[in-house]
């Protein structure tokens, strides 16, 4: 068994969650923040069992940055 530390951002879109793991650009969403975050979590585990190797390792970013910017506009 593997464990990865991976990275879910979660948005409020409406009345739903988005969640996000950018490491693999696989996408979820539920109704509060902990069910987004759970069926991100159920997505990511699917995607690993079915996924082929090959496919892993071109879906895969190995260094994934969060960070803000400061813009200018309007």
């Amino acid at each position: 068994m593997h464990y990865k530390q991976l990275t879910a951002i979660i948005h409020k879109e409406d009345d739903m969650y988005v969640s996000l793991c950018p490491e693999l650009d696989i996408a979820s969403q539920g109704e509060n923040i902990e069910e987004a975050k759970g069926n991100l979590k159920e997505a990511v585990e699917l995607f690993f069992e079915c996924a082929s190797a090959e496919e892993i390792k071109q879906r895969y970013y190995s260094e994934t940055y969060i960070s803000s910017m400061e813009i200018v506009f309007g």
